[in-house]
């Protein structure tokens, strides 16, 4: 009976130690991804969300006073005729 409670015991170790090789291959797996999908995001050069908002935002800002300045030119045109 001895044998056999051995064999179990030495068939549990080889158990755990391919779940622990099964789990570092897939810690490894996941990292070296990471790492390849980080290098392919620095070598396409896009932009951060924080810096695309702020771009955003200056662009509404700008589209925003050329408006106004619109409205200004056509105001002062039509003074410009009703004078004239």
């Amino acid at each position: 009976m001895q044998t056999q409670s051995s064999v179990f015991d030495d068939l549990a170790r080889l158990m755990t130690g391919a779940m622990g090789m099964a789990q570092g291959a897939s810690q490894e797996a996941r990292s070296f991804m990471r790492a390849q999908a980080d290098r392919f995001v620095a070598e396409m050069d896009l932009v951060g969300r924080d810096d695309f908002e702020a771009v955003k935002q200056m662009a509404a800002d700008a589209r925003a006073e050329a408006d106004a300045l619109r409205a200004r030119v056509e105001a002062l045109e039509a003074a410009l005729k009703s004078k004239a």
